[in-house]
């Protein structure tokens, strides 16, 4: 997950609708499906679905009254802390 693309993605979001990026999450996950997607390939679209993911995890800290820094820093502890158990 990178920071940097969890803001864009919340960004738009903002400024569109959840909607689309829930829409884009359930063709990544068809498409990975798919015995035609190589592993390198397969690697790239989780990577994107985990930052489409955090940005609605996020969005979903700053609708409830955090701060946009406030939810982007409690998100990577949470993501930082299930990593290191």
């Amino acid at each position: 997950m990178r920071l940097p693309l969890i803001k864009h993605i919340n960004k738009f979001i903002e400024e569109n609708d959840q909607d689309f990026v829930l829409e884009t999450i359930e063709t990544l996950e068809n498409l990975i499906e798919s015995d035609n997607v190589k592993d390198e390939e397969l690697d790239v679209i989780g990577e994107l679905l985990s930052n489409f993911y955090g940005a609605i995890e996020v969005n979903k800290m700053i609708k409830d009254g955090a701060a946009e820094r406030d939810a982007l820093n409690e998100f990577m502890k949470r993501v930082t802390g299930s990593i290191d158990r």
